[in-house]
């Protein structure tokens, strides 16, 4: 049983940069679409914002496509990626909030809700970063060491 453990441990500990690409392959390729999607169909979101009551529609929607856009790019990069999950996190909640929430009837309708799943993601890019198939693992790489 031990030999197995070993051996188990071993494979995964090669494969620890996987989740963090996962994680943000994810989000980026969810993210970047819709954000451009946003940005080329304004009145459409415009419209749809007003009917959700979002203030300042006119403003909040080239904002949030926006926001979708460029930091769902950076996240899919892996650049500043902890910086730009978090306005992520602000869309998601407003969309839950908005548009989302009138229709959950229990625990189970809010944690099966996609908005939920990606904080979930964003919250672990935050904690643990791009991982080291990224632009920020390199730029850390070529940073100066503190220590000398």
């Amino acid at each position: 049983m031990n030999k197995i453990r070993t051996f188990i441990l071993a494979v995964t500990s090669k494969l620890d940069w996987l989740p963090g690409l996962l994680a943000r392959f994810t989000i980026g390729l969810i993210f970047v679409p819709t954000g451009w999607g946003k940005l080329h169909h304004l009145p459409q979101v415009i419209e749809y914002f007003q009917s959700l009551g979002i203030p300042a529609p006119q403003l909040q929607a080239p904002f949030v496509a926006s926001v979708e856009l460029v930091c769902g790019t950076l996240v899919l990069i892996g650049l500043f990626t902890r910086v730009a999950a978090a306005p992520l996190i602000g869309t998601m909640v407003v969309a839950i909030w908005t548009a989302k929430l009138p229709d959950v009837k229990d625990l189970s309708d809010f944690l099966s809700l996609s908005e939920y799943l990606f904080i979930i993601l964003l919250i672990v890019l935050i904690i643990k970063g791009a991982g080291a198939v990224s632009v920020d693992y390199v730029l850390s790489k070529r940073a100066p060491s503190s220590t000398q």
